[in-house]
């Protein structure tokens, strides 16, 4: 339900390195990867599925038709991007709306494939070497890479590109290249990135899948002076027709370089892909009902149990199926702002947690088609369970004392009500724990020893939301706090989110398969606190928890690092920084039977506009060829 930002770099041609693969991998490690020799591609842990003279990635199509238009209201997007609106055509930066979709304009240095958890194979870049150290990559650019403009691609674009991303670009962006010391171009079709010695080399390999843009564009001209012109890429589409905030349409280019390319052949079927922008869910739900939306991930319970009764579902022109979730992690949790000392008390949080009444919500609001989440790793093999294993023991012990004692036993669990509605023990540990705290009932409010009434503030866009939280917040008041719901529009919504000026939000990511030290700290870490741009909303710091995202990344197998995430998931769920809140174990999705798609759907990634395609004989028996 609500909105979802998946934080996914697969997404924007860069490497989400994910989890899922290590049982059936143990031990695999950087031994595996040869050393200044040129490869086709790079893996953090062991070996790469597709051979150098791979023809496409199995999950893609080189057979089916091209053509038509995927018309479509955006379930996910990355950086600067909006699913609401846009004012800005420059997804770069932290100023400003951008559309979703515009990185199809863009490719990088590297791709990775969706059916496999941690590896990248080459796209601008015709091979890869890396030195003994894994601290330096060079590259070879492919002689034919072109951009729009019909300008090569060269090592000075590249140079250009990675310079100004780090002094300019969005945070996130700042925060994955701090550590590139140097970026050399040899000469016009060669390259070299250098690392520090404090970079991973799973942090590395994130790194090298940047957008590139070209130099000779910006004239003297800084990342951030760019607004309202198109930024020229060497990807597969254009920018068609548009109107700020209403919709955009990508062109496929009848001219890219790539597209017979082993990387890119089998994908991106459609001519045309469509954005429209809603500023509510209604008026999109009902824009795909009349086939003005030919495609609908549904994030909202109460419409998928009760919404798809409309003739166009009766009579078999819509399909409502429920598709694998796939291997990534699941994030959805709230955040509370530790910034605001109210926050800052871990019984506080856990008070306020208590006060959510997840199994009357899911039975009567959410029709029971959700889960309780207990982690912010949840569907994943991070997610821990039982009690630490000796390995996890091996990385806890150091760090007793400061991290707290429950962590060594059991792991935190969401607590279960009586799904009343009103769970009166609940709500008396809740009052308990705030007592704890300093915070006393006094005369029906929850106040401090000074007479200050405990505030708390939901800020969000979405009114399904406000529906499935009220009960929530009402229970909330029952012991005593000044609890409420902000329902804001989203341009508001995000200038308070950068600027950290809320007390309570909800958010929701998709994490990606292999979690590095730079991804895992943009969420938890100490140093990106206060960070603009920065995705830790509770503003959480906690030295424990940095020095276990660092044995992240330092991890040199898959078992190494699945350990130590199981072990920061630990740490994390029995400090609730981030309160883990509902979710599911499928995608639902609608949509006019008009499409062909390949079955399974890969493991890492869903970008339906990339893998589907238009069936002649379908669209042509609804009137849609």
């Amino acid at each position: 339900m609500g909105t979802v930002l998946r934080l996914t770099r697969r997404s924007f041609g860069q490497l989400a390195l994910g989890a899922a693969a290590a049982a059936a991998l143990p031990g695999r490690g950087f031994a595996d990867v040869k050393t200044d020799t040129p490869l086709h591609g790079l893996s953090a842990f062991g070996e790469l599925k597709y051979p150098a003279d791979y023809s496409h990635f199995d999950y893609a199509s080189p057979d089916a038709p091209a053509g038509g238009q995927f018309d479509m209201a955006v379930s996910s997007w990355v950086l600067n991007q909006s699913p609401f609106t846009f004012d800005t055509l420059n997804t770069f930066v932290l100023r400003g709306n951008a559309p979703p979709r515009i990185e199809n304009l863009y490719d990088a240095l590297m791709t990775s494939s969706l059916d496999e958890p941690d590896a990248l194979y080459c796209a601008l870049a015709e091979s890869v070497e890396v030195s003994k150290d894994k601290r330096s990559f060079k590259f070879r650019l492919r002689p034919q890479a072109l951009f729009s403009t019909g300008a090569k691609v060269t090592a000075e674009d590249i140079v250009f590109t990675y310079k100004a991303l780090k002094a300019d670009g969005h945070p996130s962006l700042q925060v994955t290249l701090r550590e590139l010391d140097e970026i050399v171009a040899n000469d016009p079709d060669t390259v070299r990135l250098i690392f520090s010695e404090r970079q991973s080399y799973q942090d590395a390999l994130l790194a090298l899948g940047m957008p590139i843009i070209p130099k000779a564009f910006f004239d003297g001209r800084k990342l951030t002076d760019i607004a309202n012109e198109i930024i020229p890429g060497s990807g597969g589409f254009k920018i068609g027709r548009f109107e700020y905030g209403r919709y955009i349409e990508y062109e496929k280019r009848d001219d890219y370089w790539a597209k017979d390319m082993p990387f890119n052949r089998g994908l991106d079927h459609f001519q045309t892909l469509r954005i429209d922008f809603f500023r509510d869910r209604q008026p999109a739900f009902e824009a795909f009902k009349k086939g003005v939306i030919t495609f609908r991930e549904e994030f909202t319970t109460k419409d998928w149990a009760t919404g798809y009764d409309f003739p166009a579902v009766r009579r078999g022109a819509v399909v409502k199926r429920e598709f694998p979730d796939g291997k990534l992690p699941s994030f959805q949790c709230w955040a509370l702002n530790q910034r605001r000392e109210r926050f800052a008390d871990a019984g506080i949080r856990r008070a306020i947690n208590m006060c959510f009444n997840f199994e009357w919500t899911n039975a009567n609001l959410l029709f029971g088609l959700r889960i309780h989440s207990d982690s912010p790793f949840q569907g994943s093999e991070f997610h821990a369970m039982g009690e630490p294993s000796a390995a996890e023991l091996k990385l806890l012990e150091p760090l007793r004392g400061s991290i707290p004692d429950e962590v060594f036993g059991e792991v935190w669990t969401q607590p279960v009500s009586n799904a009343s509605g009103l769970d009166r023990k609940l709500m008396r540990e809740a009052i308990r724990l705030f007592g704890e705290a300093g915070w006393k009932q006094k005369g029906g409010q929850m106040a401090s020893a000074n007479g200050e009434v405990f505030k708390i503030e939901f800020l969000t866009t979405g009114q399904e939301q406000v529906r499935v939280y009220s009960r929530f917040f009402d229970t909330l008041r029952k012991i005593g706090l000044d609890a409420s719901i902000r329902l804001v529009d989203a341009a508001q919504y995000q200038e308070r989110v950068n600027r950290f000026d809320y007390d309570m939000i909800l958010a929701a990511f998709s994490l990606g398969a292999t979690p590095t030290k730079e991804s895992l700290a943009l969420f938890f870490g100490s140093n990106s606190k206060d960070r603009p741009g920065s995705y830790n909303y509770p503003g959480m710091a906690s030295d424990a928890v940095d020095k276990l995202i660092d044995k992240a990344g330092a991890a040199q197998s898959r078992e190494e690092l699945v350990t130590a995430i199981r072990v920061l998931d630990r740490v994390l769920r029995w400090r609730l920084d981030w309160l883990p809140n509902i979710n599911t174990d499928v995608r639902r999705a609608a949509y006019w039977d008009i499409f062909g798609f390949k079955e399974p759907k890969p493991d890492y990634g869903w970008p339906v506009e990339r893998l589907w395609w238009i069936d002649p004989d379908k669209a042509k028996a609804l009137g849609k060829a």
